[in-house]
């Protein structure tokens, strides 16, 4: 069924997007702010991750319930945190690359979710949208959260 083929395609989606927001997380551990809300914003992902292991078990789709966790993330990090010491500039901008990759990530989501909740209606599938209902929003909290925070980085890092 290609329902089974797009909760393919957001699992591995969520997951990516957790990846990123964990990776932002640790890379910009200097700003409080952005190290603790993508922390959240991560699991909300992992939360979607498990959300559609369970529910692809009923459209025939095998996924992973285990998310991307943070100590993959980390310790791919730590083999890359050398290259950041003593070039603050280039860190500003790679906060800025990071926020980027993190509102692309969740626009292409939120698409995905879009398509998921037309499928949900066209079957009339009412726990299909149920799951669409509750996980999208987050969606759209972190696609808005990365996109104010461009906004605010952008002006002091670029103006500045």
């Amino acid at each position: 069924m290609k329902i089974g083929l797009l909760l393919h395609e957001l699992h591995r989606d969520e997951n990516d997007l957790a990846h990123a927001l964990l990776r932002v997380s640790e890379r910009h551990k200097v700003d409080h702010e952005i190290h603790h809300v993508a922390r959240d914003l991560a699991r909300w992902s992992q939360g979607h991750v498990r959300t559609l292991a369970d529910l692809g078990e009923r459209f025939g789709t095998r996924l992973d319930p285990d998310p991307v966790d943070e100590t993959r993330t980390a310790e791919r990090l730590r083999d890359k945190a050398g290259e950041l010491v003593g070039r603050k500039p280039q860190a500003a901008l790679l906060l800025l690359r990071d926020l980027r990759e993190i509102y692309v990530k969740a626009a292409g989501l939120s698409v995905d979710w879009e398509m998921l909740a037309q499928a949900a209606q066209g079957l009339k599938d009412a726990e299909l949208l149920a799951t669409v209902q509750s996980c999208h929003p987050d969606t759209l909290r972190q696609m808005r959260w990365a996109n104010a925070k461009l906004k605010d980085s952008s002006t002091q890092i670029l103006v500045s």
